[in-house]
């Protein structure tokens, strides 16, 4: 975040299995985190979440997006930052449907570009909502898309890494700053 801090999601699935990480055994809860740029403190900022993961702040950093992959259907939430600590007013941005979110990012507009995929091949690529919740485009991929980011020297080019794969194409717009 433009403040320093830094916020991420603890989902235990590089503990699930070798695919990923090493199986092992979960040491905390997962939740969503806030490390204070200055001081290092580390706080719970959302607690209540079954399995958070993917995240992104729109463009002016007064809303904060996650995934909740703990449910079926998954989720997509957002929140009211305050402050620029807390989050407050948490509600559904988007009931996804088939298939998975992951990681996303917001282009300079508010809109969402979401990673998504696993289970049926016709989901696998990138959604893009509006920030009303509107689908307002895809990118199709041959495999499961699980996070982006906006790079290059104007930002306009969307990295997407896949299952075995990383893809990159420009497009016409530009990654909002830090994402």
């Amino acid at each position: 975040k433009s403040d320093g801090s830094i916020w991420f999601t603890d989902p235990p699935f590089g503990l699930l299995g070798y695919y990923e990480g090493h199986l092992a055994k979960q040491e905390l809860p997962m939740n969503v985190y806030r490390v204070d740029g200055q001081s290092g403190d580390i706080t719970v900022v959302e607690g209540e979440v079954a399995r958070p993961n993917g995240l992104c702040f729109s463009p002016d950093e007064t809303t904060l997006y996650l995934v909740e992959s703990g449910t079926t259907p998954r989720n997509v939430y957002a929140y009211d930052v305050v402050g620029g600590r807390k989050l407050s007013k948490k509600r559904k941005f988007l009931d996804v449907g088939p298939g998975t979110p992951d990681g996303m990012r917001c282009d300079v507009d508010g809109n969402l570009w979401m990673g998504w995929g696993m289970g049926d091949a016709t989901l696998d690529g990138v959604n893009i909502y509006n920030p009303g919740g509107k689908l307002i485009g895809r990118i199709n991929l041959p495999e499961r898309c699980a996070n982006l980011c906006f790079g290059g020297t104007h930002r306009n080019r969307l990295f997407m890494t896949a299952a075995k794969s990383v893809y990159s194409l420009y497009v016409n717009t530009q990654g909002a700053r830090g994402g």
